[in-house]
């Protein structure tokens, strides 16, 4: 027979904690630092490697843009899963949304922004024909 007032293993870590605030779940401290570690880790190496590809001859030159946003792409996964714990947990959903939602804007914002520049250009004259309707 159980005692009914006995903590089980699933119930003792449900506890009601505040966004951003890291729920009881038995990490300890030196677990934390080594996930902060593994982090700062991985964003050197990305940062070092962005700065050192461009001078190397290891990937073709017309493509060196292309691997540096590959890295910065990277770099903003490593600071998303190892700085700001951005998981695929069923806590995180609410977290997950709100950046993607943030991406959509950006994208929106800068996507609208470039194709209002490129119909203004388009459907602009020339600067000489512009200073030879104010003559």
């Amino acid at each position: 027979m159980t005692d009914a007032n006995a903590p089980n293993s699933e119930a003792e870590f449900d506890v009601d904690t505040a966004p951003g605030d890291e729920a009881p779940t038995g990490h300890t401290i030196a677990s934390g630092l080594r996930t902060y570690l593994i982090g700062l880790g991985l964003a050197v190496l990305l940062t070092i490697f962005s700065f050192v590809l461009p001078s190397t001859h290891l990937v073709w030159a017309p493509a060196v843009p292309t691997a540096l946003i590959v890295f910065a792409i990277a770099q903003m996964g490593v600071h998303l899963v190892f700085f700001l714990h951005l998981t695929t947990g069923p806590d995180n959903t609410n977290n997950a949304l709100a950046l993607a939602f943030g991406v959509l804007i950006v994208f929106l914002v800068i996507g609208g922004s470039v194709w209002i520049m490129d119909h203004l250009n388009h459907n602009m004259p020339p600067m000489n024909q512009v200073m030879a309707m104010q003559q």
